[in-house]
C-alpha cells in the first residue's frame, strides 16, 4: 500500500493536489494545521481513504471532540499520528516517541515543526513529512507490504512539480 503522509498545509491545495495526484496514493494521512484542507480534498478524492487530525491552528476548523491522536493500522502497519504540539515536538521527540511505543505502534507520524525529519529508533519509525505549504515544502511516502513498512522517502514538491 502507497500512504501519502501530509502537514501544515496552511490552505495550500494546489501543492495537496500536485502530491496526490503524482504519487497516487492508496491512502492519504493529513497530521494537522488545517483540518479543513484535508477535508476538502477527501471531498475531490473520494476513492483514497484519508486519515485526518487536528493541529494546533484547527481549533476553529474542526469539531472540538476530535481525536488529537490517532493509532491504528493503516496497511497493515500500526501508526501513532498526531501534530505533535501536544507532545512538544519543538523541544524534541522523547514524549512522541515514549506515546507511540506505549500504543506498540510501529511508525510515530507527527508535524507541527515544519522541518522533515525521518529516522529510526530501535526498529520504531519516526516520521515528519515537513510543511506541504509552499514551493520549498514536502511530503512523505510510505510503502508498506506484508504488514511491515517496506520503504519511506521524503519528496520535495519541486521534486513532486518536476515529475507532473
Amino acid at each position: 500500500m502507497r500512504i501519502l503522509v501530509m502537514s501544515d498545509s496552511h490552505s495550500a491545495m494546489r501543492y495537496m493536489r500536485l502530491a496526490v495526484d503524482t504519487v497516487k496514493p492508496d491512502a492519504v494521512i493529513h497530521l494537522g494545521d488545517h483540518y479543513d484542507d484535508a477535508q476538502s480534498l477527501a471531498e475531490e478524492y473520494r476513492h483514497i481513504r484519508f486519515h485526518i487530525l487536528p493541529g494546533n491552528c484547527d481549533f476553529c476548523r474542526c469539531p472540538p471532540d476530535t481525536p488529537q491522536v490517532l493509532c491504528y493500522s493503516v496497511g497493515g502497519v500500526r501508526f501513532f499520528m498526531t501534530h505533535g504540539h501536544n507532545h512538544g515536538v519543538k523541544s524534541g521527540t522523547h514524549r512522541l516517541v515514549a506515546a507511540a511505543r506505549e500504543q506498540n505502534a510501529r511508525a510515530a507520524l507527527y508535524g507541527h515543526t515544519h522541518a522533515a525529519d525521518r529516522r529510526r529508533e530501535d526498529g520504531l519509525l519516526i516520521l515528519n513529512p515537513g510543511a506541504c505549504n509552499c514551493a520549498e515544502g514536502s511530503v512523505a511516502v510510505i510503502e508498506t507490504e506484508n504488514n511491515e513498512i517496506a520503504s519511506c522517502e521524503i519528496l520535495c514538491i519541486q521534486d513532486l512539480e518536476e515529475v507532473k
